[in-house]
């Protein structure tokens, strides 16, 4: 099977295991150790002391906690990967064979040319969870394009039948074929490489593979030889993936685990772990976790993280130099990849993101503190975040359509681009910080009539008092909504199916007036017009969309208002603020009202911005002890109810006591600085 040696054999065992073998992709050389004597990493270690007993207790204590949180899949669950994999594998061939074919090469030939695949990110690197995607690369011989990828390899995966929820994003950063596979998510890239035919003993270390690559095949080949890069950089691979299994839960369970929303993904995080462990070779999992939040709450963005200097190459490929660039100089987090030519894996991240990530830091710090003080246990680091509590105003953007297939493409899409929303919400004035949901919430609902049809695709669903029967449409299947014998009754002809995705963002919104604002008696507003209209013609410019069968509505809703469905069971939702008036009043003021009122942006099923009177909305201040958000008619209201502030969002500063492992960390950086700029 012509599987990558390593990616997967090499694997087997160490995502169940805290004490995984640890073996290469290259001849099964033994990784790092501790003893070696080589300085990995771009300066010197800030401490080689060995972890006290007291970190490897706390060390102990997190492989229990994880263990509880089920990060390790059992020896069956990973014997159904690799015969994923295998299967895969087998498509893989397939797609190369009739590719050949089709294009005239003779029989003989085209059974030599194979493909092969690679896995890379968290299953490669042996930090996966029970649900984890795997992130796969397809390697093609050069007659093999994307576009063929994207037509023959997406028809047999099409007509497979252990394939489902299946979306090709052609025109991402890295395109990529998202799938289910036999129950296992699969993430499928693509590269073509200048070669006749694949070897089965090809590995990818070779940077002359390169040579005459686009930039996106380069992107796909790198996520391969940057995971591999990772495991040779480190001074230990099992303190490595325990402290990172750590990380990954707790950014995932705090919703920052996200590349597409403007976050960090998995290889992210795994090159910031990295970075620790290279300046504490000899700590144990624990101490790595502890330090890791006292130096990430401290890096002086936007200095790069930088795993070995950056490399020149044989290529006129692009490497990352903000010296040469515009674009490197305008990363705010950067992390750059290690393996040649070295990118920026962090070039999403805007600046909301980088605030919201800094608070979590300094949440981590505080509690890893007192794990280590035996104040607290590990769970706590794992809590949720309260994602639909946090904030008191939030976007819905509700993506519709009529039937699942459509809706996974419509999903894919969104998620993609919604950070670009998120941008543009920033640059509006009076938007302090805009933090995206990173999961999308899917509905499926049988409308009785148009009307609840177009309802819905504004992302109404149906009545709070009925949000039971909601949840039960929400646990029907997409594959078709009948009754479990097969039949369906007459009743059920007129009914339609809707399948719909909603994403939510939180906002903090500054209300408070200036000085001259109170003397000039001007009122604040808020204008999301532009912000939204531009974002829903990005969405709408894809080639498959049709206005018939698909949507995308945009609403503005205050944290009251939320649906019960994205609330925790038997927890109430945020209390209206008194003297708030409904939806209901501020349809009988709004004529009678002379105020200017502000829009909550809403999208039709047609595509155009409406300014419906329901969702009508002003933003106002009243006085410098009032706080709030008002309708058109409490813009004029007499007594106005004080109202404490919106809380300011959390901005990382430097502690008063600076430890000695920080005074050696900002060395430790200065010569990084150094390093980069030589």
């Amino acid at each position: 099977m012509s599987v990558a040696r390593g990616s997967v054999e090499g694997l087997r065992g160490s995502n169940n295991s805290p004490n995984p073998a640890l073996f290469s992709t290259e001849k099964n050389q033994p990784l790092p150790t501790p003893e070696s004597s080589k300085q990995l990493g771009v300066t010197p270690p800030i401490s080689l002391k060995e972890s006290s007993a007291e970190e490897q207790e706390v060390t102990a204590r997190l492989v229990e906690a994880l263990r509880e949180a089920g990060q390790f899949e059992s020896e069956e669950e990973s014997r159904q990967r690799e015969v994923v994999l295998g299967k895969l594998n087998k498509l893989v061939q397939k797609f190369v064979y009739h590719t050949s074919i089709k294009k005239k090469y003779p029989e003989s030939v085209a059974r030599e040319c194979s493909g092969k695949i690679f896995t890379f990110g968290s299953y490669r690197l042996g930090v996966h969870g029970k649900d984890a995607d795997i992130d796969t690369l397809c390697v093609v011989p050069s007659h093999v394009t994307r576009e063929d990828f994207f037509d023959i390899m997406l028809g047999f995966l099409k007509d497979h039948p252990e394939v489902e929820e299946l979306t090709s994003v052609p025109e991402a950063y890295v395109p990529v074929i998202n799938m289910v596979f036999s129950g296992v998510q699969i993430d499928l890239t693509f590269a073509s490489l200048q070669l006749p035919k694949i070897p089965e003993d090809l590995e990818l270390l070779d940077t002359n593979l390169l040579r005459n690559l686009d930039e996106k095949s380069i992107r796909s080949v790198n996520g391969s030889r940057v995971t591999d890069e990772i495991l040779r950089l480190v001074p230990n691979v099992q303190t490595f993936r325990l402290a990172l299994r750590c990380i990954k839960q707790w950014a995932k369970k705090r919703a920052i685990y996200s590349n597409a929303m403007g976050f960090l993904g998995g290889v992210a995080w795994a090159m910031l772990v990295a970075r620790v462990c290279q300046l504490y070779p000899n700590a144990s999992a624990g101490g790595i976790v502890a330090r890791f939040f006292r130096i990430m709450y401290r890096w002086k963005w936007p200095q790069p993280v930088l795993l070995k200097p950056i490399e020149d190459g044989p290529l006129h490929a692009r490497v990352w130099n903000p010296k040469i660039y515009p674009q490197d100089q305008a990363h705010r987090m950067p992390i750059i990849t290690p393996a040649y030519p070295s990118m920026c894996a962090t070039h999403n991240v805007y600046q909301s993101a980088l605030q919201i990530m800094t608070s979590e830091f300094k949440r981590g710090q505080g509690i890893t503190e007192d794990i280590i003080a035996k104040k607290t246990e590990w769970p706590n680091l794992f809590e949720k975040l309260d994602f639909f509590y946090k904030y008191k105003y939030y976007m819905q953007v509700t993506a519709a359509s009529t039937d699942s297939d459509t809706q996974h493409k419509i999903n894919g899409l969104v998620k993609s681009t919604l950070r670009h929303f998120v941008m543009k919400l920033e640059s509006v004035d009076m938007i302090k910080l805009v933090h995206p949901y990173i999961r999308s919430i899917e509905r499926v609902v049988e409308c009785a009539d148009e009307a609840s049809t177009d309802r819905i695709r504004k992302g109404e669903f149906l009545p709070e008092e009925a949000s039971d029967e909601l949840d039960k449409a929400q646990q029907v299947s997409q594959q078709g909504l009948q009754d479990k014998d097969g039949s369906s009754d007459d009743n059920d002809k007129d009914k339609s199916s809707i399948f719909a995705s909603q994403f939510y963002i939180g906002m903090e919104i500054d209300t408070k007036s200036s000085s001259s604002d109170k003397s000039n008696n001007v009122q604040k507003r808020l204008d999301l017009s532009w912000a939204t209209k531009e974002y829903a013609a990005q969405v709408k410019k894809a080639e498959w969309w049709t206005d018939e069968s698909m949507s995308l509505t945009i609403n503005f809703k205050r944290g009251h208002e939320l649906p019960a469905y994205v609330l925790e069971p038997g927890r109430p939702r945020l209390k209206k603020r008194k003297g708030a008036k409904s939806d209901e009043d501020d349809k009988k003021r709004k004529r009678s009202k002379s105020t200017t009122t502000i829009p909550s942006p809403s999208t039709s099923s047609k595509g155009g911005l409406e300014a419906e009177d329901a969702v009508n909305q002003e933003l106002t201040t009243k006085a410098a002890a009032t706080d709030t958000i008002t309708t058109a008619g409490d813009a004029n209201e007499k007594q106005q109810q004080p109202q404490a502030g919106i809380k300011p969002r959390i901005l990382a500063q430097e502690g008063d006591n600076a430890s000695t492992d920080t005074a050696q960390l900002e060395g430790s950086q200065t010569q990084q600085k150094e390093e980069t700029r030589n």
